[in-house]
């Protein structure tokens, strides 16, 4: 019996206030968060909520612009064309050459050449802003203005 006592004075005496002064801790803790209804501990689980879904959000966002930059390593970025008179008797400057490559220097360069008598069309692949064949002045002028174009087409005259 004098266990049980003992237990009684010691909870009235220290552990009841201690509990009181914990409760009124907790309590200023949560007036300082924000306070309200809602627990600090419940406003930390809606905010831990709210990161895990950014943090999937940007995960979307890193896959998506991954797939993007890929695309775009193969599309056509850069464009030159040059008009030119390919022969004397012929005015007007209706041969041509065309450059089409991508941001890497990659793609062809097309020319066309125009006489009285036919047109003729020829294509060339490109490397590195580099012709992989011999290339004329003016699929070479084609190519260094797809290469200056950085994805603004213009025309060049030769």
């Amino acid at each position: 019996m004098g266990a049980l006592v003992a237990l009684a004075l010691y909870h009235l005496t220290i552990a009841a206030p201690a509990w009181r002064r914990l409760r009124t801790v907790v309590d200023s803790h949560d007036e300082l968060l924000g306070g309200g209804v809602t627990r600090a501990t419940d406003r930390f689980a809606r905010v831990e909520a709210a990161v895990a879904d950014i943090i999937r959000e940007q995960q979307r966002s890193d896959a998506r612009l991954a797939e993007l930059e890929r695309i775009a390593r193969s599309e056509v970025a850069r464009v030159g064309f040059v008009r030119y008179n390919a022969f004397d008797d012929v005015g007007s400057d209706l041969s041509f050459a065309l450059a089409l490559l991508n941001a890497e220097g990659d793609g062809v360069v097309l020319t066309s050449i125009y006489s009285r008598e036919e047109t003729r069309t020829y294509g060339k692949a490109v490397k590195g802003f580099s012709a992989v064949q011999d290339a004329s002045r003016e699929e070479l002028a084609a190519i260094d203005a797809a290469r200056e174009a950085a994805g603004v087409r213009r025309a060049v005259k030769v």
